[in-house]
């Protein structure tokens, strides 16, 4: 190997708040890596028809060149390829923990942090600093994810108190007028879960309760080692499996839905949602109800997430996430807003969340911004400290961001029912409970984005800047229905686009109509 280096541009690592030294990992402990390698041309512009995954591979893959040459290196240095993909550009590999530490410029720790639940603790290995690579692949991988297996990401679902209103997901279609005679038929849905798992059992009665007759395929898809694991505690990682997974089935019951489980990493998280936008057949949405803060990430490792996202725009998929249920301070201890990655990435459709009350005829009294104040839940949403403002999102008057006082991609997109008081009937573990929080937002957008591509007979492509297209700030936007009262407690809603509710919530109806028009 060549004893020129060169460090890896936005892989700095800083150690994990309150972790606690529990001693080194053996040298000889055999770790696995996945990394990323630049692209060999850009993508087409956005608006185009969806690519195929073979013209993505050939247009803005990896370079066969470049895929030999890191072959070569790693297995001069000792470390095994052990998968390969052109079209995403990644290759997987493993080595001795001491290899890869030589290979990378790093040093390994293991340490045990809050777990991301707040329930007890997690062991795990923890690496600071940058890492670096050798000098001929300088410029080539653009990201190494895995060293450090630190938990990456958060749930966002809350669990209801006593005497909640419930809606089942059938009456909230009907509030936010899903188009009738559509059921997502022909269409995939993909969800991607950090863990947790579900039952056959569990989602065959939520199905017969609920009224779901014909009810959606349900494929569990593992990456990186990871499987589907009920752990059996409905307030942990399993609440989260199963609302996602109930509610997309239940608003879009002639979809197949592929539920992808990672491990809860970097790697894990772009590791899943790779395999799940490069799938075949392609789907037409991807629901994302896991995220942490934009600051809590590496800039290598929200650069990967988001160039898969790119693909995901490029091949004609939309990638809906919750923008996370903790205001706009997303959980952090600094007394700053900050917005949730990866909803505030320009490739995501950002998922924010309401307070509904509506009757079963899906009549709505009021729908106002989901916030019960700091520390009690409410909708994550501001503006993102790493990403400039988006083309299309320039006319719509996304404010400053509160605490640094520069412009920048504006969070959420979209909204709809998220407070736990006015939450989601559903199942979990053998209990039927009542949950909220915007992770319910995210995969009842992804169930519509598969209405929509059905009703026009092809993917719509990446919905965000589609729904942008002649918004002006202060004014409503068509398909959908402006949410205008509540705050998130730094940002409040109004008239137009606003860092809580973004647009507003679906009209579903309205919206095919529109597409419809937009592209007759």
């Amino acid at each position: 190997m060549s004893e020129e280096r060169h460090s890896l541009p936005g892989s700095t690592r800083h150690p994990v708040a309150d972790a606690r030294p529990v001693g080194g990992p053996e040298p000889s402990t055999t770790v696995a890596v996945t990394l990323v390698l630049r692209r060999r041309g850009e993508l087409p512009p956005p608006g185009g028809a969806p690519m195929s995954r073979e013209q993505l591979a050939s247009t803005a893959g990896a370079d066969p060149q470049d895929l030999e040459l890191v072959r070569r290196t790693l297995a001069a240095a000792g470390v095994t390829v052990t998968a390969e993909d052109a079209a995403s550009r990644r290759i997987q590999a493993q080595g001795s923990l001491q290899t890869l530490e030589r290979v990378f410029g790093t040093s390994l720790g293991l340490v045990e942090s809050p777990a991301p639940d707040g329930a007890g603790t997690v062991t795990h290995r923890q690496r600071t600093g940058e890492l670096s690579v050798p000098g001929p692949l300088a410029g080539v991988v653009v990201a190494v994810l895995g060293l450090d297996d630190r938990p990456q990401a958060r749930t966002r679902f809350r669990p209801a108190a006593a005497g909640a209103r419930a809606f089942t997901p059938q009456q909230l279609g009907t509030v936010y007028r899903f188009p009738a005679g559509t059921t997502g038929a022909g269409q995939r849905l993909a969800v991607l879960e950090l863990g947790g798992g579900y039952t056959d059992a569990d989602l065959a009665a939520y199905w017969s309760r609920v009224g779901v007759t014909s009810p959606p395929t349900v494929t569990a898809v593992g990456v990186d080692g990871a499987t589907n694991a009920p752990d059996g505690n409905p307030s942990g990682a399993d609440g989260e499996v199963m609302l996602d997974i109930e509610v997309a089935g239940a608003l879009s019951p002639g979809a197949d839905l592929v539920v992808h489980f990672a491990p809860n990493t970097d790697r894990g998280f772009l590791d899943a949602l790779a395999t799940a936008v490069h799938a075949s057949p392609t789907p037409a949405a991807v629901s994302i109800s896991w995220g942490q803060s934009e600051d809590q990430w590496t800039a290598q490792a929200r650069a990967a997430m988001d160039q898969a996202m790119a693909d995901a725009g490029a091949l004609g998929v939309t990638v809906c996430v919750a923008s996370g249920d903790d205001g706009s301070n997303d959980n952090a201890t600094d007394g700053r807003p900050h917005v949730d990655y990866p909803a505030s990435s320009p490739q995501a459709l950002g998922c924010g969340g309401t307070t509904l009350h509506a009757d079963a005829a899906g009549s709505v009294t009021s729908e106002t911004v989901w916030f019960h104040g700091a520390g009690k839940g409410g909708t994550g949403g501001g503006v993102s400290d790493v990403y400039p403002t988006p083309v299309w999102q320039s006319g719509v008057g996304v404010p400053a961001n509160a605490a640094t006082g520069r412009p920048g991609r504006g969070v959420p997109d979209v909204a709809g029912d998220a407070d736990p008081a006015t939450g989601y009937d559903v199942r979990v573990d053998g209990t039927d409970t009542v949950i909220g929080g915007t992770s319910a937002v995210a995969p009842l957008w992804a169930a519509l984005v598969c209405r929509l591509a059905e009703g026009l007979g092809r993917l719509p492509g990446p919905l965000g800047p589609q729904l942008y297209a002649g918004a002006h700030a202060g004014a409503p936007t068509g398909g959908l229905r402006d949410i205008t009262s509540g705050t998130n407690g730094a940002y409040s809603a109004g008239p137009g686009w606003d860092p809580c509710t973004g647009l507003g919530v679906p009209d579903g109806q309205a919206l095919l109509d529109r597409l419809r028009a937009a592209h007759p």
